[in-house]
């Protein structure tokens, strides 16, 4: 603890509350390094807006929601404390760093793991929120097999659509890829296996315009020609929104070096830029996105961090 009159300086603050950061508290709790979380906008990350996870190791079924319950009280077991809030500027100047969260607290530490992920882009259509988890979905590798000999729409074009496509194959019977430009944008090998799928029908120069169902899961969407304007009504069990990511590094921009996306750039396993900053997650990784690897990245940024701090503790 602080002297009296000293403001506090955490020896570990972690960004997120995802499979990432939530690992990384347990890791950092069992290492003793006090380690707060601040949960942000969603805590629990992206998870608890799914409903059953089939991919989790240990756990044949589970909803979303309730996985990310036991992990968390997993990390509060060991130590981890929680901070219901979110980061909206950070001082990487100058150590120790400070963080400003949205509830006007300032918060200084001597070390940070960035676990903020990556938020899905959205097709702002109609219905997009209401059947959200309920057949609107972001993962083929999660989902598929929920649509076991059924009809699926793929919305977009690129290296991401053509391989939750290929992938959908395995398991449902038709699947419409609607892409907003006059061809495929993806440059993966697997969209030339894709084109010739007889499973597979691409409508090009069309966007979702409405998803409907009735309320509980979804019947048809509605597409619109973007040349023509007319529209049409696909019948379907579910929409893959396969249009990209947006990482949620706004707040380090010009701080932390990044790719032209905005991912951060990883140095040496999980080191950022910046010493003592760590990274853990979709944050960061733009090719895996599974909640199993982002919870060993979480656990890896943690032990990077743990070495990181004994080395300045003896300097």
């Amino acid at each position: 603890m602080p002297k009296k009159g000293k403001k506090m300086v955490h020896k570990l603050i972690i960004l997120g509350s995802g499979p990432a950061g939530l690992t990384a508290g347990i890791y950092a709790a069992r290492g003793k390094l006090s380690p707060l979380i601040i949960e942000g906008n969603k805590p629990g990350g992206q998870l608890t807006t799914t409903t059953y996870v089939e991919n989790w190791p240990g756990e044949k079924k589970i909803l979303g929601i309730e996985l990310m319950e036991k992990i968390k009280k997993h990390a509060e077991h060991y130590g981890t404390t929680f901070l219901s809030d979110s980061v909206i500027k950070a001082d990487l100047s100058k150590k120790p760093y400070t963080l400003t969260t949205e509830g006007g607290k300032t918060l200084s530490a001597e070390s940070i793991i960035i676990a903020t992920g990556a938020s899905h882009k959205k097709l702002k259509a109609k219905g997009e929120d209401e059947y959200w988890g309920k057949g609107v979905t972001t993962c083929a590798t999660c989902d598929a097999p929920f649509y076991q000999d059924k009809e699926v729409v793929i919305a977009g074009g690129g290296n991401t659509a053509v391989t939750e496509a290929a992938f959908l194959t395995r398991f449902a019977k038709k699947i419409t890829i609607i892409q907003i430009l006059d061809k495929l944008s993806a440059n993966d090998p697997i969209r030339d296996e894709v084109e010739k799928d007889p499973k597979i029908e691409i409508i090009l120069n069309s966007a979702i315009k409405e998803i409907k169902g009735d309320g509980k899961k979804i019947n048809v969407v509605v597409i619109e020609n973007q040349k023509t304007k007319e529209s049409k009504t696909i019948p379907t069990s579910g929409v893959f929104v396969a249009i990209g990511f947006k990482p949620n590094t706004d707040i380090f921009k010009d701080q932390l070096d990044m790719d032209e996306f905005g991912y951060l750039k990883i140095i040496d396993h999980t080191k950022t830029s910046k010493e003592g900053i760590f990274t853990a997650g979709d944050v960061s990784d733009y090719k895996y996105m599974q909640a199993v690897t982002s919870s060993g990245f979480g656990c890896m940024a943690a032990l990077d961090c743990e070495t990181y701090l004994q080395k300045q503790k003896k300097s």
